[in-house]
């Protein structure tokens, strides 16, 4: 009771102190919280519109989980978010067209080694990943564990068409292990036996692998700010970066006022706030964030909803050193695998390495799950070294590696702003329809009026992990906004 009175006190208070002759004043007519793709486009939307905004982003640069980092000589590599995942009816896509960017799709052959250097056969490996990856989609009669599902129709496949190569046990068993790690990578997941069959995503029409090569896939945040090609901005948009934001005080009175709190002792009042923020940061902050409490419904949404982590380690080199426009796949033999020691196990599920458009002189290794958290962990001297010592067993025969001029690594996860890279559907989620729109859902003072609102890829009920998707979001809720008033 006593934690309920103080509450309802300083809820009071700041309409009180936020009334001027019974009407509200507030600095701001929104609040933006988080200045990814979903915040960004929310605060481009209502700028335009002549709304004033201000825009909170924690960290010292624009993107969220799109993270540009220069490389010198006008490279780029991309830590986050790396492609445009479709065309028709695309935010991202339509915006670099509208600015006459040429957006081109990333072909890569694949070549597929194994720990001992030897490469699997090439013809084989294209037809089993022709045949594997639509699996992903197939949505079969009943929903299942996405791994359990694959794995069985890829063990029928090769007894009927390699019956030689289905008896190896070692290979097929390291072949689906390899399938795992491609279908987390594209997913999310920590394993593909934490993905249900029956996921709700739906690929836009298009390429599904488009680059903003040596753009960048920062220009997206330049145009959506107008600061591309030296633009001045807008008007009506204030950005502040680091400025984390500790606790928003929502009103229940129409003629309240929204409060948000910054951990640097700032405060802002606003008609209304848009949080932004990953699923991860709320699964950790939303108690200590709203005041008062989010509804239960949304918190479970929120916990329902599960955020998986995709790391990059990525290498620079003074010159190209590995096959042209090709994916490096990595499949062990079993008894390689046993002989790693215990605490460099975790390269045995790195899943192999390409050259990124933007950046000719780099390598991009992938991991993902338990495997990326663990990686993050570690000094990056050891990622680094480790990383070469794996790029040397599988791709070192008659060939000599350089020693790499330079290192970066993403840490989405151990990242307290991000906590993770993007969601995916979980096997409760065929039972569960109603998480993503619930975590989407405004909270409302008693007059109906929206004063929290919630954008980010994870309230896209459809294109959840893609910057599309996110970017749909913000645009959803600045309509949302101008439409109510």
């Amino acid at each position: 009771m006593a934690a309920w009175c103080a509450c309802f006190l300083a809820v009071f208070a700041v309409v009180d102190a936020a009334s001027i002759n019974g009407s509200p004043h507030y600095d701001y007519d929104t609040i933006v919280v988080g200045l990814g793709a979903a915040g960004t486009t929310a605060a481009s939307d209502l700028a335009r519109a002549g709304r004033r905004v201000l825009a909170l982003e924690p960290q010292g640069r624009v993107g969220g989980r799109v993270n540009t980092a220069s490389v010198g000589g006008g490279s780029f590599v991309e830590m986050g978010a790396e492609w445009i995942h479709g065309q028709d009816s695309s935010i991202t896509y339509n915006l670099a067209l509208q600015h006459n960017i040429s957006i081109q799709p990333q072909i890569l052959d694949t070549q597929t080694f194994r720990s001992d250097g030897s490469l699997v056969d090439g013809a084989f490996m294209d037809e089993v990943m022709r045949y594997a990856l639509p699996l992903m989609e197939a949505h079969p009669e009943k929903p299942e564990p996405l791994g359990v599902f694959m794995t069985r129709k890829i063990k029928t496949y090769l007894q009927d068409h390699y019956p030689s190569i289905y008896d190896d046990e070692d290979f097929v068993s390291e072949l689906l292990v390899f399938m795992d790690l491609i279908v987390d990578s594209h997913v999310g997941s920590a394993t593909w036996n934490d993905s249900t069959t029956h996921t709700q995503y739906k690929e836009l029409g298009g390429s599904q692998e488009m680059s903003w090569h040596s753009y960048g896939y920062k220009t997206l945040f330049e145009i959506l700010l107008n600061t591309y090609k030296n633009g001045t901005g807008l008007p009506t948009l204030t950005t502040e970066l680091h400025k984390e934001v500790t606790q928003i005080i929502w009103p229940q009175d129409p003629e309240g006022v929204v409060v948000v709190k910054c951990k640097d002792g700032a405060e802002y009042t606003a008609d209304n706030v848009i949080i932004t923020v990953s699923v991860g940061v709320l699964k950790e902050r939303h108690e200590s964030l709203f005041s008062p409490p989010l509804p239960q419904e949304k918190v479970d949404a929120i916990n329902g909803i599960p955020l998986g982590v995709v790391d990059k380690i990525v290498l620079l080199f003074n010159e190209t050193w590995w096959p042209n426009n090709t994916f490096m796949g990595f499949i062990w033999k079993g008894e390689d695998r046993r002989q790693v020691p215990e605490e460099d196990q975790w390269t045995t599920m790195i899943l192999g390495a390409n050259q990124p458009m933007s950046c000719e002189r780099a390598l991009t290794l992938w991991t993902n799950g338990e495997t990326a958290k663990h990686m993050e962990s570690l000094p990056e001297d050891v990622v680094r070294d480790k990383s070469m010592e794996l790029l040397k067993t599988f791709v070192g025969n008659n060939r000599t590696i350089p020693e790499p001029v330079g290192f970066l690594r993403s840490t989405w996860y151990s990242n307290p702003y991000t906590r993770g890279s993007y969601s995916f559907d979980s096997l409760a989620s065929p039972s569960q329809p109603a998480l993503r729109p619930t975590l989407a859902a405004p909270l409302v003072d008693s007059s109906g009026k929206p004063r929290v609102l919630f954008a980010g890829e994870a309230s896209n009920p459809t294109h959840y992990s893609t910057v599309h998707g996110a970017a749909e979001t913000g645009r959803r809720e600045a309509k949302r906004l101008l439409g109510s008033n």
